[in-house]
């Protein structure tokens, strides 16, 4: 019998599938291969560094919003959280708030109850502050201006913590010091004694009064009120302070308080 010639390339490859379909290897470029198996391995290595260092920023952003507190049901949607938080804002039970008749800058007697129809912003201040309430004053000045269109639906009122100081002078001159009569509805109600510690008791407000020549040490809240007389919103003004001691608030975190207070008065008025 004759030799026959057997050409080694009509061998079926070992890795063929019983369909006969060859499976074709993943390339490796060559030169790679050239440079020797360390620079595979390096590689391998980089990859998974890159891997792991996604993983641990999505560990890191997963493990920040957990720790973020939850967001206050009843919050306005127009305050994002980061503001209220700023604000400390948290909303109230609804209730009718506790009407009050005082005398304002001008002398005028005005009630709470007068104020119907609008959005009243309630705030405590003492008119010989030099520490949070000049502050707040700014608040509300940029919160007005803020408010645009809207300014004449909403209403700014303090009410008088400085018993030794409650004189139709005293909170007439503060207003005009801190420019809160550039606010056409502003006024600053004071009245006797007895009928601030009235308004004081009955919005939750201490006041401790160290003689005529000191500042005030009183709480301070900031109250929204809807314009059908009813309690939605209260706030808490801060402050930081100097290592002497002086009241001061970052101009970013005033503008910001203005533009919460004025979003928040706006949310009540619609």
């Amino acid at each position: 019998m004759a030799p026959v010639d057997v050409d080694v390339n009509d061998q079926p490859p070992e890795d063929a599938s019983p369909s006969g379909n060859v499976e074709a290897p993943v390339p490796v470029p060559v030169s790679w291969l050239r440079r020797g198996p360390g620079l595979v391995l390096i590689a391998g290595l980089a990859f998974v560094v890159v891997i792991a260092g996604f993983v641990a920023v999505a560990a890191m952003r997963y493990r920040n919003q957990q720790n973020q507190p939850p967001r206050l049901t009843g919050i306005p949607a127009s305050v994002s959280s980061s503001l209220a938080d700023l604000m400390a804002l948290s909303p109230l039970p609804s209730k009718v708030a506790p009407n009050f008749t005082l005398v304002d800058q001008h002398g005028r007697t005005t009630s709470l109850a007068s104020l119907r129809g609008r959005a009243v912003v309630l705030e405590f201040m003492d008119p010989k502050c030099t520490d949070i309430c000049p502050i707040v004053s700014q608040e509300f000045v940029n919160a007005y201006h803020d408010l645009g269109a809207s300014a004449s639906h909403v209403v700014f009122v303090a009410v008088n913590v400085n018993q030794y100081h409650e004189k139709v002078a005293d909170v007439a001159a503060f207003s005009r010091e801190h420019q809160l009569n550039t606010i056409p509805s502003w006024l600053f109600l004071t009245g006797s004694t007895a009928a601030l510690r009235t308004v004081w008791h009955d919005y939750g407000i201490d006041v401790i009064s160290r003689g005529p020549n000191a500042d005030v040490v009183h709480t301070s809240s900031i109250y929204f009120i809807d314009p059908s007389g009813r309690e939605r919103f209260l706030a808490n003004p801060v402050v930081d302070h100097t290592s002497s001691g002086a009241s001061f608030l970052p101009t970013g975190q005033i503008t910001s308080w203005g533009q919460g207070i004025e979003l928040t008065a706006a949310a009540i008025v619609k």
